[in-house]
């Protein structure tokens, strides 16, 4: 797919044309858009020191490498393997139990997907949606939280919980702990997400309209096309091919033409691993916490 995807492009655009933008693209633009998607990953490293107090405590600058090195691998490694990297991270770091973070991790995702829905409901819902409809179906998703809420509390019937063999049982307890502990807990998570993704979503609509006109609602129609994609069964190293797809599928139907939203599509994916490739070398700059202090600050059973 890699190798489809550089014989490709150069057919069909030529990689010297492709990158003549970046060659008049000034140093403080760049500079303004890298500094920007590293405000996001610090707010993904406050969603993740959050919501693990009180293992993280004292232990932020770990967090935003743990972050950062887990976005990198994430973004490199073929078929979403760099996802595995999250647990093993918390496990070196902050002693967590792999049945926790791996709960955790899913639960972020879970919040992911709502907060790039609501995005996109916000920018360009109303392109097919009529005013009533749009009103009524952005209202239903953003009250979607509550019903999650709801649903967190519920517990198994104790005849269910005596079937499950004991040893499950104990793995089963610890990844419930992976999950919000609180309504106060549930909320700041969506806080930082939302952050998170309301920066990140910014930045990369600013990127494609550097490379391919367009108005700023199918820009960020774009740059969640292409994030969807990370849910894919096939997903190739460093998303090469798939993320492109979702870009250009996304961009035609505001009637970007197609070579344009394919340049916009591979220059968008060339920042987002050049910004993640800078992010992940400042984080090997960072001093890890030493496991004995984390352990005997936090003890886990």
């Amino acid at each position: 797919m890699l190798a489809a995807v550089i014989v490709g492009v150069q057919i069909s655009i030529g990689w010297r044309r492709l990158f003549d933008p970046w060659l008049q693209m000034s140093p403080s633009t760049l500079l303004s858009a890298v500094s920007f998607t590293l405000v996001g990953y610090f707010a993904r490293a406050l969603r993740n020191y959050d919501y693990f107090l009180p293992l993280t405590r004292g232990g932020f600058a770990v967090c935003l490498k743990l972050t950062l090195l887990h976005n990198l691998l994430n973004n490199l490694l073929p078929m979403r393997s760099g996802e595995g990297s999250f647990p093993v991270l918390m496990k070196r770091y902050f002693c967590t139990p792999l049945s926790r973070s791996i709960a955790a991790l899913l639960w972020f995702r879970v919040m992911d997907l709502h907060a790039l829905v609501a995005f996109a409901l916000f920018a360009v819902g109303n392109r097919w949606l009529s005013g009533p409809m749009h009103v009524v179906v952005v209202s239903a998703w953003l009250l979607l939280p509550l019903g999650l809420l709801r649903l967190q509390s519920f517990e198994l019937p104790q005849e269910l919980i005596n079937r499950i063999p004991t040893r499950w049982r104990g793995r089963f307890a610890e990844a419930g702990k992976g999950l919000p502990q609180s309504a106060k807990a549930f909320w700041r998570a969506w806080f930082w997400t939302a952050v998170n993704w309301f920066v990140k979503l910014a930045v990369f609509a600013w990127i494609l309209q550097l490379f391919a006109p367009m108005p700023f609602s199918a820009a960020v129609a774009g740059a969640i096309g292409g994030d969807l994609t990370s849910v894919l069964p096939i997903h190739g190293i460093a998303g090469a091919g798939t993320y492109e797809a979702g870009v250009v599928a996304a961009l035609l139907p505001f009637g970007v033409l197609p070579d344009e939203a394919l340049a916009g599509a591979i220059n968008l994916h060339l920042f987002l691993l050049g910004s993640s490739a800078v992010a992940g070398g400042l984080a090997l700059l960072i001093r890890n916490r030493p496991m004995a202090e984390t352990v005997a600050k936090d003890p886990v059973p």
